[in-house]
């Protein structure tokens, strides 16, 4: 099994000026300290207006500050918004292209559509259409990734006319692809389009099971990849919090994960917020003596009890697990000793399993892949003679107007040089 790093960067109330500093910086110092020890992904949120919650807006920015200062952990958008409303798909395409090109091939591709109201409406992203723009969006721009030139298309959440979305990005046909996933049927969707499952739902190693028979099972018999690769992987959350000492793990850790999880319903499910006055972490604190404990259920104790607890993931199938160590107020120093921790008691177990299970899996899955990629029908490229042509402004603006005798004859030198038909075009 893999293990992750899962970022929201978030910041609960009260503010100090230089608080985002702080922890995007802390951030950044953290996903170098995960590189080092082995962690194999550091994932990043998109998210907007999310106060308190989620104070990461611009993913692609600090994934590649990270690029620079890391060597080989897998750099994941954990997701990108991809109904058009929030990101248009051929920027989408070009910006995951040139992280990819900047990190040497590192980039995981995320994918989701929110469930916020404070996101969905500040971007008039219909409720009852995010799924399918999320749909039409993510496989034209996996077709910009790999399309020389991409046709063009119209569709019902975007159109656009023919280009050559540039730049291509490093790993060939493009990175892999994940969704975000927050209930069981989400899962199923993931391995009926053949993508990676990305988990967000805190579910016990039982549950999980039951989600991971299903992706695989549906994966080998319907899938129709949505992409140009099968990504088949599922990784799940937990929260994280190591220590020799369990009560200091909760102490350090438990806070932490349980504001996570009541900040992420105030935004989704019971919550009521006016921008830049609701206090949150005020709420949590009122709310806090009611909410169920976390301990080493929830990733939260001794070495021992983490160790027992992502064995139990990795028995029932679980690809990766991504931790949720930067949640609430917990702090910079306790979260790089847990990671520290882990590094030398934990994860040295499962690394020397990783290689034959990943060996096996492949093995296994090769002929299901090779059947779901035939069933792919593919965008059809454009004849050659249907590639359409663009004439520059410059030259369209000169169409309608008057020259001076100078300025006609050095635009036809010019124009003769380049060996480009001298008549006038007119305006498109």
């Amino acid at each position: 099994m893999k293990f992750g790093i899962f970022y929201e960067h978030q910041l609960p109330r009260p503010w100090n000026a230089d608080a985002e500093h702080r922890i995007y910086k802390e951030a950044l110092e953290q996903v170098e300290l995960a590189d080092r020890i082995g962690i194999d992904f550091a994932w990043e949120v998109e998210h907007h207006f999310l106060e308190e919650y989620s104070h990461s807006s611009a993913p692609e920015v600090f994934l590649a500050a990270c690029s620079q200062r890391t060597k080989r952990i897998r750099l994941g958008h954990g997701i990108v918004l991809m109904p058009p409303g929030y990101n248009h798909p051929a920027r989408v395409a070009e910006r995951i292209a040139a992280l990819d090109l900047v990190s040497d091939g590192r980039v995981e591709f995320g994918t989701g559509e929110s469930a916020s109201i404070l996101e969905l409406g500040g971007y008039g992203v219909a409720v009852a259409e995010k799924r399918a723009a999320w749909q039409e969006a993510l496989e034209q721009c996996l077709n910009m990734m790999v399309m020389n030139p991409y046709p063009g298309f119209a569709g019902k959440y975007f159109s656009m006319p023919c280009r050559n979305v540039v730049p291509k990005p490093l790993q060939k046909p493009h990175p892999p692809v994940w969704v975000a996933c927050s209930n069981r049927e989400t899962i199923k969707l993931a391995a009926r389009l053949g993508i990676g499952a990305l988990t967000f739902a805190f579910v016990d190693p039982a549950e999980a099971k039951q989600w991971v028979d299903d992706y695989y099972r549906i994966l080998k018999t319907e899938c129709v990849p949505i992409g140009h690769s099968v990504n088949a992987n599922v990784a799940m959350v937990t929260g994280f919090s190591v220590h020799p000492d369990a009560e200091e793990a909760k102490r350090r850790g438990e806070d932490g994960f349980k504001f996570f999880g009541y900040a992420l319903a105030h935004h989704y499910i019971f919550g009521e917020h006016k921008p830049g006055r609701t206090d949150i972490w005020a709420a949590y604190e009122k709310a806090r003596p009611a909410l169920p404990e976390a301990g080493a259920n929830r990733g939260i104790g001794t070495p021992d009890q983490l160790r027992a607890h992502l064995k139990s993931f990795e028995d029932s199938g679980v690809d990766q697990v991504a931790f949720i160590q930067q949640g609430g107020k917990n702090r910079h120093d306790h979260i790089c000793q847990s990671l520290e921790l882990f590094g030398k008691d934990v994860l040295p177990e499962f690394d020397e399993r990783e290689a034959s299970r990943a060996k096996r899996k492949e093995e296994e899955l090769a002929p299901y892949i090779e059947q779901a990629m035939a069933r792919k029908q593919k965008m059809a490229p454009l004849a050659e003679d249907k590639i359409p042509s663009f004439v520059a402004l410059g030259r369209q603006v000169a169409a309608n107007t008057q020259l001076t005798p100078q300025q006609e004859e050095a635009r036809r030198k010019i124009m003769a040089a380049a060996q480009v038909p001298l008549e006038k075009p007119a305006a498109e």
